[in-house]
């Protein structure tokens, strides 16, 4: 259990930047540098660890990232659900888990107010283009990808509202939902739709899934960015929960759309 610290001193912001060596590590952790040596040889014989053949620093292992990468999602839809509920009490409105399938929206769970009956939309996917889910879902997504695989086919006008018209346009959006912490759109989707949706990350800070609250223009349109900062919060604690990440600036603030 003693080498368990070693693997979280490696986690830590100060691995982040390339890797740590044997003596800072022992310092650390505060043990003796010689037996922090050896066990760093053993675990990295494991591929638990490995190290920088030209630094001689020390990083996570590549087996560390294939267990986490198994157990992410079942570990996702563990935590989610009861963290959404509370975000369904808070808001009085539906609520999604999302993630990306190809270039659709899937959605994967789906939680509503018990004013309302599900609408079904439990497996069934919708274009990310248009969809404040979609634009979370993106954000790891390089200009050049994008330019790659959407075509003018993805941008046919679906809502009265139309914002986004090509791969640039869904980049720069991207883009400025990244810097936000969350998306909005209005009547992109479907006409009187309204959404917002933040994105959920993994241990390595990469977007696995989207938290997307939806609702009429009625109910929810001069809420909405009061909404997006709100399910920005839940969606960080999703985050946390489910496999320990930190921002280090934590955000603020019908369908999936």
């Amino acid at each position: 259990m003693r080498d368990l610290e070693l693997l979280e001193v490696l986690a830590a912001n100060d691995a982040a930047h390339g890797g740590l060596g044997t003596v800072r590590i022992a310092q650390l952790v505060k043990r003796d540098k010689g037996q922090v040596s050896r066990s760093l040889r053993a675990m990295e014989h494991e591929h638990l660890v490995e190290r920088d053949p030209v630094t001689r620093e020390y990083r996570l292992g590549w087996r560390i990232y294939a267990l986490a990468a198994r157990t992410s999602a079942t570990r996702l839809l563990q935590v989610a659900p009861t963290v959404i509920r509370e975000l369904v009490a808070e808001l009085d409105e539906t609520v999604h888990l999302c993630t990306l399938q190809g270039l659709d929206v899937l959605t994967v769970l789906s939680f509503s107010p018990l004013r309302e009956s599900r609408a079904g939309w439990e497996g069934r996917c919708v274009p990310a283009a248009c969809t404040s889910a979609g634009r979370v879902l993106l954000a790891d997504v390089p200009l050049d990808t994008m330019r790659a695989h959407f075509g003018p086919e993805h941008f046919t006008m679906v809502g009265p509202r139309q914002r986004v018209h090509d791969a640039v346009e869904l980049f720069d959006e991207v883009v400025a939902t990244r810097d936000r912490g969350y998306a909005v759109v209005d009547e992109e989707f479907e006409a009187d739709l309204v959404g917002a949706s933040a994105p959920v990350r993994d241990f390595r800070g990469q977007v696995v899934a989207a938290i997307n609250v939806s609702g009429s223009k009625a109910s929810l349109g001069a809420r909405l960015e009061e909404a997006g900062q709100l399910v920005a919060r839940y969606a960080h604690e999703i985050s946390q929960r489910m496999s320990g990440y930190v921002d280090l600036a934590p955000p603020s603030g019908g369908k999936p759309s």
